[in-house]
């Protein structure tokens, strides 16, 4: 099973309608599943209609499904956008900031890392240094 982790906290998972990797992807998809090799560009081309975009960090230490969202946003997406895999609560702001609306762990690793490390990082937007040095 997996874990929701948004800005509130953990919460059980409410998407309903599977994903689709984004190699399959055709017409009247409801969500794509991205691996982080994706290239940005690819994947906004295949928008059209799609309400969620689950982005694959396969090692805590890629970074790539950052640069993913972040370009997803820019071009214009608005759906939902989840991290899925390795993202550490210690990423969770950036996570935040890059575009992503929720990420999904494992249990095991909500286990190792509670539900209070992550909401310790939920209020992102007060702790975003660049912000400050420009404002």
């Amino acid at each position: 099973m997996t874990v929701i982790v948004t800005d509130s906290g953990f919460t059980a998972d409410n998407w309903t309608l599977g994903f689709v990797p984004l190699d399959e992807a055709a017409n009247d998809v409801a969500a794509l599943d991205v691996p982080s090799s994706a290239d940005p560009a690819e994947v906004a081309a295949q928008l059209a209609g799609v309400e969620m975009v689950r982005v694959d960090f396969p090692s805590f230490a890629d970074g790539r499904g950052f640069t993913i969202a972040r370009q997803l946003r820019l071009a214009g997406y608005k759906g939902r956008l989840r991290a899925k895999g390795h993202v550490i609560s210690d990423q969770y702001a950036m996570a935040r900031r890059c575009g992503f609306d929720e990420v999904e762990i494992s249990d095991e690793l909500a286990t190792r890392q509670p539900e209070s490390e992550w909401k310790f990082r939920a209020d992102w937007q007060a702790n975003n240094y660049q912000a400050r040095m420009r404002g």
